[in-house]
């Protein structure tokens, strides 16, 4: 694959003696998403929490194997954890705005990794907001608390404030879940414009959302990757038939 963005090899992940990855070697591709799919428990959010390092905070998690960004394995035990976060970030199911106003939720990242030109700031949120198809909402009420937006605003702030510290790859676990059909519907779009400038990796449930969003698709069981291929092929003619019978809706 070319301008790989982010590899990992031999992946295991354990929480005390379960081991909820398996195994798993995959490559992810510049400036594309991948969706991951499987049933409920199938490892998918583990593996992609695993990605910069998330797992870390839970008590028991055990990782083995490596995952490589250009030549570096954020495994190593020397890798700063918070730069890491900073190039891979992170969104969650449900939006989690910071208790603060719109324009502090944009401008907290950079500030924290250094900077305080308040022009510079200013900018990184017209630009963070423009990017997550929210500034126009927004402009005028920068200084309002973000819990005033709408569930599906929230989300949106959420991807912007990820954005705004200039990552290189985007998680998204699960994004449009807690949201309603048109609020979903514009994080869709705002994914595709977003796969311009960034590597993005999205776990989700809804197998119509999977096949509009993403270029390729790993389909999760019991924590392995049973396929991992682009995803016109995975839900139109896919090599394995566990996939093909989770696809059609025959289990999980």
């Amino acid at each position: 694959m070319q301008n790989v963005a982010l590899s990992t090899k031999d992946l295991n992940v354990f929480y005390g003696e379960k081991q909820a990855v398996k195994n798993i070697s995959l490559d992810f591709a510049s400036r594309e998403v991948t969706a991951l799919i499987g049933p409920s428990g199938c490892g998918k959010s583990t593996f992609l929490r695993s990605l910069n390092r998330m797992n870390d905070l839970i008590s028991g998690a055990k990782i083995t194997g490596d995952i490589w960004i250009g030549d570096q394995n954020i495994n190593d035990q020397k890798t700063d954890v918070v730069l890491l976060r900073q190039k891979i970030g992170m969104v969650w199911q449900r939006p989690n705005p910071f208790h603060k106003s719109i324009y502090e939720n944009i401008a907290f990242g950079p500030r924290y990794h250094g900077i305080r030109d308040k022009k510079k700031l200013d900018q990184i949120v017209e630009d963070s907001l423009t990017k997550a198809a929210l500034w126009d909402e927004t402009k005028d009420r920068l200084n309002r608390s973000a819990l005033s937006l709408s569930g599906g605003q929230q989300q949106r702030l959420c991807i912007a404030r990820s954005i705004a510290v200039s990552p290189s790859i985007i998680l998204m676990d699960e994004p449009a879940s807690a949201l309603d059909p048109i609020s979903s519907a514009k994080v869709e779009e705002l994914i595709a414009d977003l796969k311009r400038e960034y590597s993005i990796i999205i776990v989700t449930h809804n197998m119509q959302q999977a096949a509009r969003v993403s270029q390729k698709t790993a389909f999760f069981l019991m924590g392995e990757v049973v396929e991992y291929d682009d995803t016109s092929k995975i839900f139109t003619n896919p090599s394995e038939k566990r996939t093909d019978d989770y696809i059609s809706g025959r289990f999980g």
